[in-house]
């Protein structure tokens, strides 16, 4: 914009623009002016259409990107070839403009050979209308894969993408594509000239920059508009400021506008209804030499005064976190959540089984209303102090130790608060209940009042930033009618408590604690806010004897409408939370698992993570996490699934199995991923075995014919697909290289499918093991179905997939010298996690090479005992390693597989909410990311290793096992272990394991089995050997010193040892 000043502001700018700039100008490259599109190449996933076209630019001829996602994700690619040597520092611009919906920009800088890519990504980004510049500085790239951590160099290419957000059909213009070297290193930015408009003749304007609280500058007092100015002498960057006024006479409205030679202005920020005090404004990635503020209305007409005025650097705002987290540490430590202060907070979820959206509540009372956007936080004013998650004890807690209901309990000065989240009604039509409870547990009477804070802040940390952006959230507008707050035109909250109070306020009037700290309220309650960070809090007045309580109960809608008539909603909240409680009993409860003591609390965790797989679980599709993994994956749903089932919940499973099959490609490829914007084009091939082995293991549950015959040609499809896979990397150019064919013969493809190989693609033998897995299934299906032909084909294929793949292992072990099985051919890396699906679901123990196979499990439990007994040596661990329980059990290595058990237990966090996240510290304070929590994947890697302890499908003789993971303690002790209506492929199972006076053992088996084709074996963990059996009350002698195997049905068993506890012989 063109600056409109007073000639005596012109005239105080001259000799200003007279000063020397400081830094040579560097010479700016232009890459591409887009007059000839020759170079470029555009390339798109599958499912993606584009076209690329030349069109209008912003300066003559520009790229046009016609693109149509039709319903899926992906992306498309402008690629162009530019081998060139990168200057140490420098600025890429372009212009661009746009007719789409808000999608996923990326530019990527393509290191030599391709490895290494460095990108700058804009999530979500809204595509303007008009051409805009976009400049990205060096330091705004990121790795996005490589081996390497170095800044790239030299680049071979450059692209321009496109990728899903909001998906759709649209175009994308791009111009002038230029690279502008700058200097390494900037001077220490010298102190800037300021000059005003006027003085009042007692005050300068240097007086600013002194950060003397006693020293002031004061604007004359005539004229309503003021201005101060100040030249730094060069261009140079800066992320902000902060603004201390004089405390009567401060601005009401004013605009920071930017120059590089102060005849040309910009507009980078402006407020109109500032309250004094300090302001600190926001300027992401500013750049000028001369700043101005342009001061147009006083607090009272008498000029302005400015007792402080801070330049802050780039990092003060270099996102909004960094922005928030700079006014956090400047203000009373409490008053902003505790991420802003770099230390790690955890949650959990709240919702109803299958309901699209769910809300969030973390250990410090704070609950996320809306995904990304904003939070409800309490705070109490009691003793003339505000008290917030800092001054507080707390702690947290489920309903009846198991149900998903949540709590956080304050605890300050006999002053107990407990915030309860309820999640009530069902998918289609479901709002959450808050209730907050406040009781005096002291001996004094306790008055003031409780704030339920509004804030653009969500429950997930900045860190938390893989699908999405933790931290900083979004309020536009506030308004306040009939005990209901609405905001940015959405029901937020409605009050069923009478309010005493109401308030809200823009960014720039302050966040509403600035208020509250004080027991006030701002007068407005209706706003909006054109930065998008306003703030609101209700306000509840309590006055309680010792002893007393008072409740106070807020509702928020979830999924579907909010209640027409909010006033007579007719919620209350003990029907609500009884009928919730029964509701959730009854899906949690279809198996009955009993264990003796404090081993009880396993089977509460099991609960709780049944409970939270289904909050996970968006309608149909089985997701892993609500937030940053709210997407389905097939390997991740395989697994749930399969947990699911275990457990007496199939409904779920069939659900998802018909929603996923609907994105089974005609070609057999089944998509790794499917979510919002429709399934992922990422070629991962672990995803066929895994959709084969989850439709016949849902058979295997059900025994529905029906239903397996009607997902059969999907099954049919997904075999084809894998062995053209494999075919396709049989024909491949190994002929010359004797190691390379050895190696790879007959795997499938590189790929990403496992997290470990992210920055490149690799033969992982997760892949390979999945597709066995699945040849394996489809075999047994075709028998089933009574397709001879298919099922012989089909076991051919099975056996030629295990012999190439075991050669291959074989190989990899012998090129890398090593004496383990290997995470990927190529590497021979050690990943035991990984390793650990060959045993189960792959199901392969009897198969695997022993040798190798027990040392790596040898190496992996020095590395756990090394954990265990030297904490230092380890940072973090992801608990996919429940994996590694459920082999140790099937491998016969019961100690062990408890041992690791009680080190994964203390990963739960907070122990109380039942629940893991993805990735777990050391440190539980460290601000690191954790994937998601609770993560129902990792939760239901913990079901199977559970179910597993107390029963198992044993693949090598076809026999149901009994017990191989109890111990003898928990037999020993009342009531011993006991399961009832619990699901195996032979049918439901119900069996008892307990003691007798004379130190004998009784198993009492019963239920609904079919008999299995081996038997039922029954293990003892007594450790003294079987000495005699009795099977229904005679002898029995198919028995070795740890396991008994029975041919019928019903049984009761009783084990003899050599010795009881005592010391008495038996029979």
């Amino acid at each position: 914009m063109t600056l409109r000043r007073t000639t005596a502001l012109s005239w105080a700018i001259l000799p200003l623009l007279l000063l020397p700039w400081g830094n040579a100008v560097l010479r700016a490259e232009m890459l591409d002016a887009f007059d000839d599109l020759s170079a470029w190449e555009i390339h798109t996933a599958e499912g993606v259409e584009a076209e690329m076209a030349q069109d209008l630019g912003q300066r003559g001829m520009g790229m046009r990107l016609d693109f149509d996602f039709h319903g899926s994700g992906g992306f498309l690619i402008a690629r162009r070839r530019l081998a060139m040597e990168l200057p140490d520092n420098y600025n890429l611009s372009f212009y661009i403009r746009g007719e789409a919906l808000p999608n996923n920009l990326e530019i990527k800088l393509i290191g030599p050979e391709g490895q290494n890519v460095w990108w700058f990504r804009k999530r979500n980004f809204e595509f303007p209308s008009k051409w805009r510049k976009i400049t990205v500085k060096k330091r705004h790239f990121s790795k996005a894969w490589g081996p390497s951590d170095e800044p790239l160099k030299h680049i071979s290419a450059i692209e321009i993408a496109v990728s899903a957000g909001m998906g759709g059909k649209g175009s994308v213009w791009i111009d002038e594509l230029e690279l502008v070297p700058r200097p390494v290193t900037a001077l220490p930015p010298s102190a800037p000239k300021i000059r005003a408009s006027t003085s009042d003749g007692t005050t300068a304007p240097e007086n600013l920059l002194d950060q003397d609280p006693d020293t002031v500058w004061h604007s004359g007092t005539i004229a309503e508009q003021q201005w101060l100015m100040l030249d730094f002498g060069q261009v140079r960057e800066f992320g902000g400021l902060v603004i201390d006024w004089d405390r009567e006479d401060y601005a009401l409205a004013y605009d920071v506008e930017l120059s590089d030679d102060g005849q040309h202005w910009s507009q980078v920020y402006s407020v109109e209804d500032s309250i004094g005090g300090r302001d600190y404004v926001y300027l992401p990635d500013a750049e000028s030499r001369f700043l101005l503020l342009n001061l147009r209305r006083s607090s009272r007409g008498k000029g302005y005064g400015i007792r402080s005025l801070q330049i802050k650097p780039y990092a003060f705002s270099a996102t909004p976190n960094h922005f928030y987290s700079s006014i956090a540490r400047d203000q009373k430590r409490g008053l902003y959540p505790r991420y802003f202060y770099n230390e790690q907070t955890y949650w959990t979820v709240v919702g109803t089984p299958g309901g699209e959206h769910e809300a969030l509540i973390n250990e410090d009372g704070m609950v996320e209303l809306k995904a990304g956007a904003y939070s409800v936080e309490p705070f109490l004013f009691l003793d003339d102090r505000l008290i917030t998650w800092l001054e507080v004890q707390r702690t947290v807690e489920l309903l009846d130790g198991y149900l998903p209901i949540p709590s956080v309990v304050w605890h300050y000065d006999g002053l107990r608060l407990k915030i309860t989240a309820l999640a009530t009604g069902d998918a289609a039509r479901s709002r959450l209940l808050l209730r907050y409870e406040l009781s005096n547990e002291g001996t004094k009477p306790k008055r003031g009042h409780l704030y339920l804070a509004l804030r653009p802040f969500q429950v997930n940390p900045p860190w938390q930033s893989l699908n999405m952006q933790g931290g900083v959230g979004a309020i536009q507008s506030i308004s306040y009618a009939d005990s209901t707050v609405i905001i940015d035109g959405a029901t937020a909250l409605h009050s069923l408590s009478p309010v005493q109070g109401f308030g809200a306020a823009k960014f720039e009037q302050g966040d509403i604690t600035h208020y509250l700290k004080n027991d006030t309220l701002p007068s407005f309650r209706t706003l909006g806010d054109r930065q998008r960070r306003a703030s609101a809090a209700l306000q509840y007045a309590f006055d309680l004897a010792p002893n007393a309580t008072q409740t106070y109960l807020v509702t928020a809608p979830l999924d579907g409408p909010p209640s027409a008539d909010p006033k007579h909603d007719g919620v209350e909240w003990d029907k609500a939370l009884a009928r919730t409680k029964a509701s959730w009993d009854r899906k949690l409860e279809r198996v009955d698992i009993r264990f003796p003591g404090e081993a009880q609390d396993l089977i509460a965790i099991l609960k709780t993570t049944l409970a939270y797989i289904l909050i996970n679980q968006d309608g149909p599709a089985l997701q892993p996490g609500s937030r940053d993994y709210a997407r389905s994956w097939i390997r991740d749903g395989a697994i749930t699934a399969n947990a699911l089932l275990a457990l007496g919940l199939t409904t779920p499973v069939r659900r998802y199995i018909e929603w996923y099959a609907r994105f089974v490609d005609a070609d057999g490829r089944v998509p790794c991923c499917v979510d919002h914007r429709g399934p992922d084009p990422t070629p991962e091939y672990d995803s066929q075995g895994e959709w084969i082995y989850l439709v016949m293991q849902y058979y295997r549950f059900t025994r529905d014919i029906g239903f397996l015959t009607e997902m059969w040609p999907s099954v049919k499809r997904a075999v084809r697909y894998l062995e053209a896979l494999r075919q396709s990397h049989l024909e491949r150019r190994h002929a010359d290289d004797e190691d390379a064919q050895a190696l790879f013969r007959g795997l499938l493809p590189r790929s990403i499918s496992h997290e470990g190989y992210s920055a490149r693609p690799v033969h992982s033998y997760w892949d390979d093991f999945f597709a066995l897995r699945g040849y394996k299934d489809a075999a047994e299906m075709a028998r089933i179905l009574g397709e001879r032909e298919l099922a012989s084909n089909y076991a051919q294929m099975r056996d030629a997939m295990r012999r190439d793949l075991y050669a291959s292992i074989q190989e990899s072990m012998h090129l890398h010298g090593i004496d383990y099985i290997p995470g990927a051919a190529e590497l021979g890396d050690f990943d035991a996690t990984s390793t650990a699906i060959a045993v189960d679901p792959v199901g392969e123990l009897a198969h695997l090479p022993q040798a190798a196979l027990r040392a790596t499990f040898e190496r992996y439990f020095q590395f756990l005992n090394q954990r265990l007994e030297v904490p230092e040596t380890w940072t973090a661990y992801t608990p996919y390693e429940w994996r590694i329980v459920t082999a140790l059990i099937r491998m016969g290595e019961r100690k062990r597989a408890h041992t690791l058990s009680g080190f994964l237990l203390q990963g739960l966090r907070p122990r109380f909410w039942n629940e893991w996240a993805e990735i777990v510290w050391r440190d539980e304070k460290a601000p690191r990311f954790i994937g998601d929590m609770p993560h129902t994947w990792v939760g239901a890697e913990y079901l199977r290793a559970l179910r597993t302890l107390l029963v198992y499908e044993r693949e090598s003789d076809h026999a149901l096992v009994l017990a191989a993971g109890v111990p003898d303690e928990w037999i020993t002790r009342e009531p011993g272990v006991s399961a009832r209506r619990l699901p195996t492929y032979y049918g439901p199972l119900n069996f008892t394991y307990h003691d007798t006076p004379a130190g004998a053992r009784v198993v009492e088996i019963g239920g609904d089995l079919a008999l299995p084709p081996g038997g039922i074996v029954v293990h003892s963990p007594h450790p003294d050997p079987i000495a005699a059996v009795t099977v229904n009350g005679e002898p029995w002698t198919r028995f070795d010193a740890h396991e008994v195997r029975v041919d019928r049905f019903p049984v009761r068993l009783e084990l003899h040892f050599a010795a009881d506890p005592a010391g008495r012989t038996t029979p």
